[in-house]
């Protein structure tokens, strides 16, 4: 019997326009932790440059790359290409893909202050889910490289569950 059962989320990859840059803020600013340090991958023939060239086609040439990881383990693939391109609009919502990540904390406005702080910015004002029943509270901002994070004040399963609060 083929049976479907929920997958654990592995990692996410941003492309950011300076990786030591967007290392330091992801350090200092959400707690991650560096797992492998940025390091230069090349079009080669080595079993990375191989595996890169069939992700992302012949003529790459090269690019940085680094590791970092969330206290729960997600990963998070920086990558830094020479041709780096910052799109015009970066939250384009209605376009297939990704258009955001999201943390978790209890103090929602302190880690939004904290980007803020850091170069980002605050789309929004902090927001509840569920006024007067449910304490969550939301806001979406955006590192220094246009990047859009959502915070959480609850875990995901607490926020959209009826009656587990």
């Amino acid at each position: 019997m083929n049976k479907t059962y929920p997958r654990a989320f592995s990692h996410i990859g941003l492309s950011v326009p300076d990786l030591d840059e967007a290392v330091k803020f992801y350090t200092e600013v959400l707690g991650w932790y560096v797992i492998m340090e940025p390091s230069v991958v090349e079009e080669d023939d080595s079993a990375i440059g191989q595996m890169c060239t069939d992700v992302f086609g012949a003529g790459f040439g090269q690019f940085r790359i680094a590791h970092l990881s969330t206290s729960d383990k997600v990963g998070i693939e920086m990558f830094e290409f020479a041709n780096n391109e910052t799109p015009e609009n970066n939250f384009e919502y209605w376009k297939t893909g990704i258009f955001h990540f999201c943390v978790q904390d209890p103090d929602v406005e302190g880690l939004a202050e904290k980007i803020v702080a850091h170069g980002g910015k605050q789309r929004m004002p902090v927001r509840e889910y569920y006024p007067n029943e449910k304490p969550y509270r939301m806001v979406y901002c955006e590192d220094p490289f246009g990047n859009l994070i959502e915070i959480y004040s609850h875990s995901y399963e607490l926020t959209y569950s009826d009656g587990a609060y």
